[in-house]
């Protein structure tokens, strides 16, 4: 029975990816009120599969990659409708999408060379995904509620601000640490010892 209630966050993260094609559908045939509700109920489980795997130690290898993978999923999908909508910039869509290409790219480039790697969610990047499910919020909601495009505009320039930092964050903390392990695997075979674990 434990096994199985570890699983509970990862199926969450599973229902969230669903998600992400009726929301889409729900956007692109401009039906904003469901729009925001399967939305908001995504951003819900993002919350509360978080919340119940470190409350109760659910934590699994699984679940370390289907939560931010579910979000990308379904952040990515809604940019990328709003974008051809016309509600959101192609550079602002292509920045959320680049930086994650870099970051899943990076994961499996280094995964492949050093073998594990444990992600851990920095600071900004958990800023920058609250920031986007606002701005996603704030872009449908004032189309459905006439609400000041202000607010829409400067949301937009923190998700691009929190996109580039956290960006550049990843690339550091995990490069220096690709090149920290690749100095100690010479040194392993300049003094003869065998390969680092």
């Amino acid at each position: 029975m434990g096994l199985w209630l570890r699983q509970i966050p990862n199926f969450i993260s599973s229902l969230r990816m669903l998600l992400a094609v009726p929301i889409a559908l729900a956007l692109a045939h401009h039906q904003l009120i469901l729009t925001l509700w399967l939305f908001g109920a995504a951003a819900v489980s993002d919350a509360l599969d978080g919340f119940l795997a470190k409350q109760f130690g659910w934590q699994t290898l699984l679940g370390g990659i289907l939560d931010p993978l579910a979000d990308k999923l379904m952040l990515a999908t809604v940019f990328v409708v709003l974008t051809c909508l016309g509600s959101v910039p192609v550079w602002l869509t292509a920045a959320v999408i680049a930086r994650d290409c870099i970051i899943v790219l990076g994961a499996i480039s280094y995964r492949i060379v050093f073998g594990s790697l444990t992600a851990r969610p920095s600071l900004v990047s958990k800023l920058n995904t609250v920031c986007q499910i606002i701005f996603v919020l704030v872009v449908i909601g004032a189309q459905q509620f006439n609400w000041p495009p202000v607010w829409a505009l400067v949301l937009g320039a923190l998700v691009f601000c929190t996109v580039a930092v956290s960006g550049i964050d990843y690339v550091w903390v995990y490069g220096r640490d690709a090149v920290a392990r690749a100095r100690a695997h010479r040194s392993a075979f300049r003094g003869g010892g065998s390969k680092p674990a």
